[in-house]
C-alpha cells in the first residue's frame, strides 16, 4: 500500500471537513448513532470473531468485549458529543494592542489527528466523533486483537458519512500492521498529531519512534490513599469500586495506602474484594494485619516491583505508610501521573494531599473510576493525557483543538 497518497488524500478531506457547519457534523455524528443500535447483530458479530481469538483470561478481553449495553453506551455518548457546543472558532482572548491593532486567540482545529489503539473497539467511535465534530480528520491504526470489530465500526462510520455526502476520508482506518504504525509515525506533513491509546509498551514504542508529534496518553499506575482519619464504612466502598468496577481499564486502582494507624481496619476496607476473588499482594505489616483474616489463596506477599504495576486484573498493591508525607512520597515515586485519590475526613490533609500529588486527576473521598471523559461531561475522550505540556486528563472537544492569532488593523506598520 502507498501510504502517503492516503495521507494525502485524508489531509485534503481535513481542508473540507473545517468548512462544513456544526449542523451538518451533528447530523452525521447522530446518524451513526443510529446505525449503531440498527446494526448491533453485525456489531456483535464482528467482535465474536475477535473474542473467540483471545483467551478470556487476558486483561484485554474486557476491553475487547462488546454487548447490547456496551453499544447503547456508545450510541448514546455519540449523542452527547452532538449536542454539545463545538469548539471550533471560540475566542480564548480578544486584546487591543497599544497600537490600535486588534488580537484575537481563536480555536482551530490541529487538521489530521491519528490514533493507535489497542483492544478498545469503542474507541473507532469515540476518536471518529470528536475529531469530526471539532473539525479534525482522524487516522485510525487498531489492534490486531480488535481488526474485525473496527472493520464494522468504520464501515458504519463511511456509511454514515456517505449519506450526509461528506467525503469518506476524512476518517480511515489502517490495517493492523506493523508496517502502518510506521507510516503513521513517520507522516510528516500528512498527520499534525499523533495519539497512543494502550498500555506502557505501546506508549513507549509511540513516544520513541515517532516523526510526528505526540500526545501521550498514559498507563494508570493509580493509587488510593486511606488517612488516620478516613471513613472506615465510605472507604470500602470507594476502594470497591475503585478495583473492581472494571479491572482493565487505565484508572482502576493498583495500590492501597493505608496508614499505620488504621491497620487494625485493613480487614474491613478489602473484605469485599474478598467477595470478588481480588488476590493482595501486601508489604509484611499489612500481611500481617491480613493474615488469617483474608482468604489465604488470594493474600500475597509484594515485592519491589509489585509497586510499579498496572495490574489490569483481580490483583492489587496494599502498602503502610505512617503519614501523608510518606503516601505523597510512594505516588511520587511509582505514580504515572493518571489518577490518586484519597480517603479522609481531615479537610486539611486532604487539601494537601491535592496541592502536593502531582497527578492529572487528584480525587478526595471519591473513586478514581471517574476519571473518565464522559464522566467529565466531555460526551466520550480520545484519552487520558498524562503529560504535562498540552492537554492533561481526559481530552475532549476543546483538547482537539489549537489556537490561531488573528490580527487586525488599519495600516499600522511596525517601527
Amino acid at each position: 500500500m502507498e501510504y502517503n497518497d492516503l495521507f494525502a488524500r485524508v489531509k485534503r478531506a481535513s481542508r473540507e471537513i473545517a468548512q462544513l457547519d456544526d449542523e451538518k457534523r451533528n447530523r452525521v455524528i447522530l446518524r451513526l448513532a443510529q446505525l449503531l443500535e440498527v446494526n448491533e447483530e453485525k456489531l456483535l458479530s464482528a467482535n465474536e470473531k475477535d473474542l473467540s481469538k483471545m483467551d478470556p483470561a487476558n486483561p484485554l478481553y474486557d476491553r475487547l468485549k462488546l454487548d447490547h449495553q456496551r453499544i447503547k453506551g456508545i450510541a448514546n455518548d455519540l449523542r452527547h458529543v452532538a449536542e454539545l457546543q463545538s469548539p471550533v472558532g471560540e475566542e480564548i482572548e480578544r486584546r487591543l494592542l497599544p497600537n490600535g491593532i486588534l488580537l484575537r486567540k481563536v480555536r482551530v482545529p490541529f487538521g489530521v489527528i491519528g490514533v493507535i489503539y489497542e483492544a478498545r473497539p469503542n474507541v473507532t467511535f469515540d476518536v471518529f466523533s470528536l475529531c469530526f465534530k471539532s473539525g479534525n480528520a482522524c487516522i485510525l491504526k487498531g489492534g490486531r486483537d480488535a481488526e474485525n470489530s473496527n472493520l464494522a465500526g468504520m464501515s458504519l462510520i463511511h456509511k454514515a458519512l456517505e449519506e450526509e455526502d461528506v467525503n469518506r476520508d476524512v476518517a480511515i482506518l489502517l490495517p493492523s500492521t506493523h508496517e502502518a504504525t510506521a507510516a503513521l509515525l513517520g507522516a510528516v506533513g500528512y498527520v499534525d498529531v499523533c495519539i497512543p491509546r494502550g498500555g506502557r509498551k505501546l506508549i513507549d514504542f509511540v513516544r520513541d519512534n515517532a516523526k510526528v508529534p505526540v500526545i501521550e496518553t498514559g498507563a494508570g499506575v493509580v493509587h488510593l490513599y486511606f488517612d488516620r482519619n478516613g471513613d472506615l464504612e465510605m472507604g470500602a466502598r470507594i476502594i470497591e469500586n475503585a478495583k473492581t468496577r472494571r479491572v482493565s481499564v487505565c484508572n482502576a486502582l493498583d495500590t492501597l495506602l493505608i496508614h499505620r494507624a488504621r491497620l487494625g481496619q485493613l480487614h474491613h476496607l478489602v473484605a469485599p474484594l474478598a467477595e470478588k476473588k481480588v488476590e493482595l499482594y501486601a508489604d509484611p505489616e499489612s500481611y500481617d494485619a491480613l493474615e488469617n483474616i483474608y482468604p489465604a489463596s488470594l493474600l500475597k506477599r509484594a515485592c519491589e516491583e509489585d509497586w510499579d504495576r498496572e495490574w489490569m486484573d483481580h490483583k492489587m498493591g496494599v502498602r503502610t505508610v505512617g503519614s501523608l508525607e510518606d503516601a505523597v512520597n510512594h505516588i511520587s515515586i511509582h505514580g504515572s501521573g493518571h489518577s490518586e485519590s484519597i480517603v479522609t475526613d481531615d479537610v486539611a490533609v486532604a487539601d494537601s494531599f491535592q496541592r502536593f500529588v502531582d497527578a492529572a486527576c487528584v480525587y478526595v473521598n471519591l473513586p478514581t473510576s471517574f476519571t473518565d471523559g464522559a464522566q467529565f461531561g466531555l460526551g466520550a475522550e480520545i484519552g487520558i493525557s498524562t503529560q504535562k505540556l498540552g492537554p492533561r486528563g481526559p481530552m475532549g472537544l476543546k483538547e482537539m483543538t489549537t489556537y490561531r492569532y488573528l490580527l487586525s488593523g488599519h495600516g499600522q506598520v511596525r517601527p
